[in-house]
């Protein structure tokens, strides 16, 4: 029986590199490809079938940024699919970066360049707003969009007799310092893309206390710093002719510079061939490159509790809660 991977976000970047690569591991597989543009998602579908027709690869329309595109989007899969055997949480977006010119030259003559370009920390800030939901927008298409999602799936996913797995884009730049409790969209502040990367690790740790006996695992990954349509698009072309060179020079110190997003899937990959049962849960799996271009996988702890981790999950039940009686509402309405 073919294993099942649905993976968000998958027409470009980071989930495009990981269909590739996961069909390059074993093309038995039945990729499901959760995708927002359709017309995409075909055109890769058409392109992994090509290199690997022995695979199965499916597409199911889902934007999580809109609560009842994710709503019809299980609606779809539960009808299809009896279970899932992995779940690639990996949508997500960056508004509107800006570069704060003052802290990139202040910080490339300071101790701290190296762990400056790692992580963005300091440099970019965003530029938020409300989803026809209601929700800030960073949070409810980084989180709370695929919580929603996982939520309405937890039939196909909680299997004692065979464990799933769940596994999270997060980043080396999920600061605990840019997160609140009393903030958890993080609409009075200006990092949320940081706090909605350290809302994702609180999730994981959570989902990890509350499902594991259900047969349900998760855990979070960083693909490292890479340089893709996003990235480019922070700065002008003139800027990242200058500053090219430093970064592959930083490679042979840092081995957050992943720079591709083939590269980028190290860890995720990694994580498709572990079991689930024997990672630490408070863990995040960092994909890293050597200055020479080679590939490989290291960890570290994160930074926070499982008590904070808990608070977070009862916040986002609540938010649940309140979402689903204002539809109801509104259906009653119609």
């Amino acid at each position: 029986m073919r294993k099942v991977v649905l993976i968000t976000g998958a027409s470009s970047g980071v989930g495009l590199a990981l269909c590739r690569r996961l069909l390059e591991e074993d093309d038995a597989l039945h990729l499901c490809l959760a995708c927002r543009n359709m017309s995409k998602a075909e055109a890769v579908r058409t392109s992994l079938l090509a290199s690997h027709p022995a695979a199965e690869v499916s597409i199911v329309q889902v934007d999580v940024s809109s609560l009842l595109s994710v709503f019809q989007a299980t609606k779809e899969l539960k009808q299809r699919f009896q279970r899932l055997d992995y779940v690639y949480l990996n949508a997500g977006i960056m508004p509107n970066p800006q570069l704060n010119i003052k802290a990139l030259f202040r910080g490339l003559f300071s101790r701290n360049v190296i762990h400056m370009f790692s992580t963005a920390e300091g440099l970019l800030t965003q530029n938020d707003k409300l989803t026809p939901d209601g929700l800030q927008e960073v949070f409810e298409t980084n989180v709370f969009g695929h919580f929603i999602l996982i939520q309405e799936l937890e039939s196909l996913l909680c299997h004692s007799e065979s464990p799933s797995q769940l596994i999270w884009t997060s980043s080396r730049n999920a600061k605990k310092s840019n997160f609140s409790l009393e903030d958890v969209q993080h609409s009075k502040g200006q990092e949320p893309y940081s706090s909605s990367k350290y809302a994702i690790d609180l999730l994981s740790v959570a989902l990890n206390r509350n499902f594991n006996q259900q047969g349900l695992y998760s855990s979070v990954v960083c693909p490292g710093t890479m340089l893709t349509s996003l990235t480019y698009g922070i700065l002008p072309p003139f800027v990242w002719m200058l500053i090219m060179p430093i970064i592959w020079l930083l490679r042979f110190f840092a081995n957050a510079f992943t720079l591709t997003p083939h590269n980028g899937t190290e860890a995720l990959v990694w994580l498709f061939h572990q079991k689930p049962e024997s990672l630490n849960p408070l863990v995040k799996y960092l994909s890293a490159t050597t200055g020479f271009g080679s590939n490989y996988v290291t960890s570290k702890k994160m930074d926070l509790d499982e008590d904070t981790a808990e608070k977070f999950y009862q916040k986002l039940l609540k938010l649940e809660k309140q979402i689903r009686v204002t539809i109801q509402k509104t259906n009653n309405q119609n």
